[in-house]
């Protein structure tokens, strides 16, 4: 999945001419913080909401010191760099370009939950298994062979990392709701399991995070 793919064209960018509070009405409207400056398709910047607050509202956005540093993707950039951009400047939305560097549309953060809220590894139903281990005896290919010798596989892996700890978590997505034998295996191997959900729970998890999320973007 690259930006291209992902790309909204709801949402129209703002002009130079636009001002701060044209900015805050169309930011209400749908539920973002940030929104992309263009000037003749070229991409100028990015707007936040605290740009708006912290100057006068009544003037033109084009007269404004941006604090972001021009966050965009372009639109062969893979899902996963989206994210880590998305992450490190804390954006509810981010601008694609070409190879021109021109502005081609924007992507938003809401764009990018149901994606993945759309995806074939949360809808197949499955088990949920959260590992805990040390950073250097973390292998998937590992991980993969214990699971396929239950006759189950993994559809999705997810590692965090905790700052000043060699502890990591590894979050394995299977596709048998059954996980039993699978839990017993990875015992067998003395790993330390954290927590597993079934299918129910794990859906009811993802319900509430997204609406908390859709909250968190209303506010």
């Amino acid at each position: 999945m690259t930006a291209e793919q992902l790309i909204s064209d709801v949402i129209i960018p703002l002009r130079t001419s636009d001002t701060g509070e044209e900015a805050l009405g169309i930011m209400s409207e749908f539920y973002v913080r940030h929104l992309p400056i263009v000037n003749q398709h070229e991409l100028l910047g990015l707007l936040s909401e605290d740009d708006i607050l912290d100057q006068d509202a009544e003037a033109a956005v084009g007269s404004y010191k941006l604090s972001l540093q021009h966050p965009f993707v372009r639109t062969k950039d893979h899902l996963y760099d989206i994210i880590r951009l998305v992450a490190d400047h804390q954006l509810t939305a981010i601008p694609v370009v070409d190879e021109k560097r021109h502005y081609v549309g924007l992507i938003t953060a809401e764009d990018l939950l149901r994606h993945f809220a759309e995806s074939g590894t949360f809808r197949e139903p499955g088990g949920i298994i959260v590992l805990e281990m040390l950073r250097q005896d973390y292998s998937l290919a590992q991980l993969a062979r214990i699971v396929e010798s239950e006759n189950a596989v993994i559809l999705s892996a997810h590692v965090q990392t905790f700052q000043e700890s060699p502890r990591i978590e590894v979050t394995l997505k299977l596709n048998k709701q059954n996980i039993t034998n699978i839990l017993a295996s990875f015992e067998r191997f003395d790993f330390v399991i954290k927590a597993t959900f079934n299918e129910v729970e794990y859906i009811d998890s993802l319900r509430e995070r997204y609406d908390s999320f859709i909250s968190y973007l209303n506010v």
